[in-house]
């Protein structure tokens, strides 16, 4: 067993960590950390799927990091450029070297008399158990669980003589040419699979239990690559990221305000893509946009595929199994030599650490988070967690300026401590992952910390205002207790009304 001090910890190496981390270098740049990574490589979600046609579901302009701009035209990147561009970010920012991979992180365990964390790590390589300490702990382990994926117990399954697999765990030698398959979903996974089995496929039918909301994106932005061309890269990148974020935060707060006529527009969008040669029943929700995720569709590809009659949908509920495929409520049978159960994710706070405050297990579903950053009543603990309903990264960014900011001004103070504290009985029943109203969700519901009802503990999913919280509110609000003692609220900086918005469309 050995020892290993440092001022900061970080758990996990994907987008949220590397992103961390760099903030860090940046704005703390006398401060020692590590990023302890139960992987091999550096990538976090990137790294881990691999099934075929991955990419994002945003826009690459808005993911990537404002202090780094994704160069290109490419709107929707591939998995593999995703994880080269944070491997790179981390790479530039000599973050690399931080990291320490095969690092699973089983127990950390906060001390009070000793002010520090203290994080019991196996190192999957040796089997060898290593105890690391720290100040502060930041967890950047995304919100799923990485050893399995969900996926419900279908009667008959084991009668099935093809071959079924999950996108979270696709063989590398998995060879799908010439086979009939089925994949059985409607999110993100499902519409990308689609039409990227179907280039291979003898047939590929996408069976889902419900419609979601779709939106076609072209892969190539045309106006970014015009900017490109006459504007420096930097101001061509913070051009686009402003109208990018501009539309989808449009889009977003429409959808909620006025349900109905966006539903009668993204239906119509779709109506127009399916050219009257598809039924819109499997493209119509029976809930209101943005209740769940919308998903993106690159350049229509789901669509094209549907009208040549490479792949076909179908929308029912599976009865069971079969031999040769699945037979379904309608009495149906879907024939099938392989079967994809792109069901989603199975919900996992902190990558499974057990979690403790002066020897009391820390429950994470009784616990309410301050301004989606730092856990009430965890000692020097803060928690990456990007948005659902725009690009994760956005959140990233801010939520890391927000630590090192609070890391800075604790230093400056002397303080060693700082914990929020919740005295208004503010905990409400909402999960931090809002209103969305998914499946994985509610499953996961038992294991997730919850929102507040208002104030500091209320998560908004609002980018703008969340510029203004964590870029420019003052640290010392009357939420913050600091070694023990509630700081009076400070006077921060004046940011006027303009710069917020300023700051949030086109970077610090």
């Amino acid at each position: 067993m050995s020892q290993h001090p440092f001022d900061v910890l970080i758990i996990g190496a994907g987008v949220s960590g590397i992103g961390m981390a760099c903030h860090l270098r940046r704005a703390c740049p006398g401060r020692s950390f590590a990023i302890l990574e139960r992987r091999q490589a550096i990538g976090g979600t990137w790294d881990l799927f691999r099934y075929p046609g991955i990419r994002s579901d945003s826009d690459m302009f808005t993911f990537g990091y404002n202090f780094r701009p994704w160069t290109g035209g490419k709107v929707l990147a591939d998995g593999a450029a995703i994880k080269q561009y944070v491997t790179d970010t981390a790479r530039e920012h000599g973050v690399t070297r931080h990291i320490r991979f095969q690092r699973a992180v089983q127990r950390a365990e906060w001390s009070s008399a000793d002010k520090c964390w203290t994080l019991t790590v196996r190192d999957e390589a040796s089997g060898n158990t290593e105890t690391y300490t720290a100040r502060f702990l930041i967890g950047c382990t995304g919100y799923y669980n990485y050893d399995r994926g969900y996926k419900p117990d279908f009667p008959g399954e084991a009668d099935f003589r093809g071959q079924v697999v999950h996108p979270q765990h696709w063989p590398e030698d998995l060879d799908y040419s010439g086979k009939r398959v089925v994949v059985i979903g409607s999110g993100a996974t499902a519409v990308t699979l689609v039409p990227t089995l179907a280039e291979k496929a003898a047939h590929v039918t996408m069976l889902q239990r419900s419609p979601t909301y779709l939106m076609p994106l072209p892969s190539i932005d045309k106006v970014t690559l015009a900017l490109q061309k006459v504007l420096p890269e930097k101001v061509a990148y913070r051009l686009t990221r402003a109208r990018n974020i501009s539309i989808a935060r449009l889009l977003y707060e429409r959808s909620r305000r006025s349900p109905k006529a966006m539903r009668r527009l993204l239906l119509a969008i779709i109506r127009r893509q399916l050219g009257g040669q598809v039924d819109m029943r499997h493209f119509s929700p029976d809930y209101n946009p943005w209740d769940q995720r919308l998903c993106v569709v690159k350049d229509g590809d789901l669509f094209q595929v549907l009208k040549s009659g490479r792949a076909s949908i179908v929308t029912d509920r599976i009865e069971r199994f079969t031999e040769t495929g699945i037979r379904l409520a309608s009495g149906t049978e879907l024939e099938a030599d392989l079967i994809v159960s792109a069901t989603g994710l199975d919900l996992q706070m902190l990558g499974g650490v057990a979690v403790s405050v002066d020897g009391e297990p820390v429950v994470m579903k009784d616990k309410i988070i301050y301004k989606n950053v730092l856990v009430e009543g965890v000692p020097n603990a803060g928690m990456i967690f990007g948005y659902t309903n725009i690009s994760w990264t956005l959140k990233v960014d801010i939520a890391a300026e927000y630590l090192c900011r609070l890391m800075n001004l604790m230093d400056r103070r002397g303080h060693q401590v700082v914990v929020a504290r919740d005295t208004e009985n503010s905990r409400g029943e909402e999960t931090i992952l809002g209103s969305l109203d998914a499946g994985y969700i509610k499953r996961a519901a038992d294991r997730l910390p919850r929102q507040g009802t208002h104030g500091p503990w209320k998560s908004n999913q609002n980018y703008l205002e969340d510029v203004k919280v964590l870029r420019f509110e003052p640290i010392e609000d009357g939420y913050l207790e600091f070694d023990g003692v509630r700081t009076r609220v400070g006077q921060g900086r004046a940011a006027g009304v303009l710069a917020p918005l300023r700051s949030a469309l086109f970077g610090t």
